[in-house]
């Protein structure tokens, strides 16, 4: 499939409009006593069905909020829970250390801050809140009315927790020491200025009262951003298949994709904007990679198996073509004479390179020898109809995985290096899944993906990465992002197959 990254794409995402109500008759807010301080906020409120009254408590000289309430949960299509908010309109970032002083209690009784579109039960929103039990979550109700549906973060209390919304992004940031704020996920909600901001608490328990403590409170509102306004924010990050941890390692406002892992482990490939280049593995100043006349590259480039080699994918007249060149840098050699051809894997042994190409009007996958000498030596191993594409082979050099389009969604799919056997691999209705790729021990497969809904692999989506075992099992997601094409379309893993190099994306002010 054509992977035309080097050009300029436009940071517009797509919107939906929500007609929602901003309040409902029966609520009604309470404005602070006299003498009461409620600090950054401007009124506190009893959001649905809460049976006893909450209330809250600031203390100006800690900055301490204690709030205490009430309901069944914040959950399901409508919340029960005690609010203190104020309106506001434009990009957060939203901190706050939450605790509940009673050690004992219902265990998915929930503190944190909550952006909602009103202050009905129903409302469409985005929370960053700490459960009873530990769990920390990004939970979200897309439509008023709707599901609430979520994201785990893999740390858990006590911790320190971020949500930012930038636009209609709202990303959740988890901290254990105050400092450092590792990502946790993201998703889109798109709410209508001004939204409600402020800090809740539920019992989860109707007959029941619950009280959290949330303290280095920070609410930073930078304001509101035209679309056209923002820029692209590209993090490189790396996250561990066990824990599900993710270490952001690089962020820059080019548009920079594809990661590539070194097989010592000392540094990252990845282009930006039609060139590539290396980053150590700990940060720091990418350097330019030495390609040559191929300065127009696509975001299909690795590094063989031994690491001697970089295959990478150039367009010198419009079309892609596969070459190789030595992995520090030199004169490209062109393997392929027809284009357009986009690389993807190399076989274990050096010696072969599969790639998408189309042909004829079709894309599918074949396979070439490394050191081929015309273009009759390529060899198509996909032939059903539609889209073929992505090949990696595993390392053992028994198979090939692919993504294949051919029962309509597009799913992953495995088959002999010549190209028989052809068996899917992934199934179900609700993902579309691309670019899958075996770990170097040969017990995971890592793969994107799309909703189901979304066309192709085009960016600025909400988007997962998922993993399952190569023996066979249920994909889980490792974790949630706002990116898509770019993301991890060539193989990412670390050489010790415990952890991936991907790119996330956020639009962000300038």
């Amino acid at each position: 499939m054509p992977h035309a990254s080097w050009r300029a794409r436009s940071c517009r995402r797509d919107r939906l409009v929500l007609a929602a109500a901003i309040a409902c008759a029966w609520v009604v807010a309470a404005p602070p006593a006299a003498g009461q301080e409620l600090g950054e906020f401007e009124a506190h409120v009893d959001v649905g069905d809460v049976k006893q009254p909450g209330s809250v408590r600031f203390d100006p000289k800690s900055g301490e909020y204690r709030i205490t309430g009430g309901g069944e949960n914040m959950w399901g299509t409508k919340d029960a829970f005690h609010y203190v908010w104020r309106r506001l309109s434009g990009d957060l970032a939203l901190t706050a250390h939450v605790s509940f002083p009673e050690p004992q209690g219902q265990p998915h009784r929930k503190a944190g801050w909550i952006v909602r579109q009103g202050l009905e039960a129903d409302a469409p929103y985005a929370d960053a809140v700490v459960h009873g039990d530990g769990l920390v979550s990004l939970q979200y109700r897309l439509v008023k009315g709707g599901p609430t549906l979520e994201v785990k973060s893999p740390v858990k209390a006590p911790a320190t927790v971020r949500l930012e919304r930038t636009g209609d992004l709202f990303s959740l940031f988890v901290s254990r020491d105050g400092r450092r704020f590792p990502p946790a996920g993201a998703v889109s909600v798109p709410l209508t200025d001004p939204v409600y901001v402020g800090l809740g608490v539920t019992a989860h328990d109707p007959a029941a009262m619950a009280t959290a403590v949330l303290s280095r409170v920070a609410l930073a509102n930078p304001g509101p951003a035209a679309d056209t306004a923002r820029v692209l924010e590209s993090n490189l990050e790396v996250i561990s298949i066990d824990t599900g941890e993710r270490e952001v390692v690089y962020t820059t406002r080019d548009h920079i994709e594809a990661p590539n892992w070194s097989r010592d482990g000392r540094f990252f490939l990845f282009n930006d904007r039609g060139r590539l280049y290396s980053l150590p593995r700990e940060g720091g100043q990418p350097r330019p990679v030495d390609t040559g006349t191929a300065d127009h590259l696509n975001n299909d480039h690795g590094l063989s198996a031994d690491g001697k080699w970089l295959a990478i994918s150039h367009s010198p007249k419009g079309e892609s073509l596969v070459y190789v060149l030595p992995a520090a840098g030199g004169p490209p050699r062109q393997v392929t004479a027809r284009g357009p051809s986009y690389w993807h894997g190399w076989s274990p042994d050096g010696k072969t390179l599969a790639y998408c190409a189309r042909r004829d009007g079709e894309y599918d996958v074949y396979t070439i020898a490394t050191d081929a000498a015309s273009s009759t030596d390529e060899r198509r191993l996909t032939t059903a109809p539609g889209l073929d594409d992505g090949p990696d082979y595993s390392p053992d050099g028994q198979a090939i995985y692919f993504n294949s389009e051919r029962t309509g969604l597009m799913k992953i799919w495995r088959m002999k290096p010549d190209g028989s056997d052809q068996q899917p691999v992934t199934s179900g209705e609700e993902w579309a899944d691309w670019f899958a790729h075996p770990s170097p021990d040969g017990k995971w497969l890592v793969f994107l993906s799309f909703d189901k809904s979304v066309t192709g692999h085009p960016p600025n989506k909400d988007v997962a990465l998922r993993i399952m075992p190569v023996a066979g099992g249920e994909p889980r997601v490792l974790t949630r992002l706002f990116g898509g094409q770019g993301t991890i379309n060539v193989p990412s893993w670390s050489p010790d197959s415990r952890s991936v190099a991907f790119v996330s994306y956020r639009l962000v002010k300038p």
